[in-house]
């Protein structure tokens, strides 16, 4: 009886050993996939722009393994409305560069399903860091046309991404930005609300208005 009991103890330490681990394993597994979430600061978006909170989506799958979350800012200009969409991704492994980019230029190109038009012969790729010198990033820029009325808009979109080692989240930025408003009479294009969107300290996408510090996309906060 002794030595029937002695294995029952055995076994009883065994099992109680084999949930620690298990629970120790998911802890490590659930603490790692905890979503920082990119955003843009309120000084930055300054009174032009603010988030549209009916527009953030947040999910996952996997058992909580993968998660998103979009935020959406517009601008206050009927005329020639913008806005820019920060999506923060955690996967279990972080995309690859290829992949994320793959990925960036997809959802561009979804733009088509809510009746944009996009030049793809129009396309200009590169690359830049954000402004904390933190991260390289890859950008695409396209022209574009709304065809949702008869004046055809014209439109300018960009895709930018990046991958952040120290949140581990990977970042999407979608930036789309009317530059005419023909329906009202206005020829002339109208680009500033694009250079918020795009501009940097150095001037990329060029000088004047494109050489700030408070360019949106160039400001987003990601650890």
């Amino acid at each position: 009886m002794v030595f029937k009991g002695g294995i029952r103890e055995n076994r009883a330490y065994i099992v109680i050993a084999i949930l620690t681990i298990t629970v120790i394993i998911l802890a490590i597994i659930f603490s790692s996939s905890q979503l920082t979430k990119a955003y843009i600061k309120d000084e930055i978006l300054g009174e032009s722009w603010s988030e549209d909170i009916d527009e953030r989506v947040e999910g996952s799958q996997l058992v909580g393994l993968e998660k998103w979350i979009s935020y959406t800012y517009r601008n206050e200009n009927d005329s020639y409305p913008a806005y820019v969409t920060i999506t923060s991704i955690k996967l279990f492994f972080m995309m690859n560069e290829n992949d994320l980019k793959d990925k960036t230029i997809e959802t561009i190109n979804k733009a088509s399903l809510q009746g944009i038009e996009i030049d793809k012969n129009s396309k200009v790729t590169g690359q830049r860091v954000t402004r904390d010198e933190a991260h390289k990033t890859n950008y695409f820029i396209y022209d574009g046309n709304d065809t949702t009325n008869e004046t055809h808009e014209r439109i300018k979109l960009i895709g930018e991404c990046w991958n952040c080692e120290k949140s581990g989240i990977s970042i999407i930025c979608i930036g789309i930005a009317w530059i005419t408003d023909n329906i009202h009479g206005k020829s002339d294009s109208v680009t500033t609300y694009w250079a918020e969107i795009i501009s940097d300290k150095i001037g990329t996408f060029g000088l004047g208005d494109y050489k700030t510090n408070d360019g949106l996309i160039f400001n987003v906060k990601c650890h």
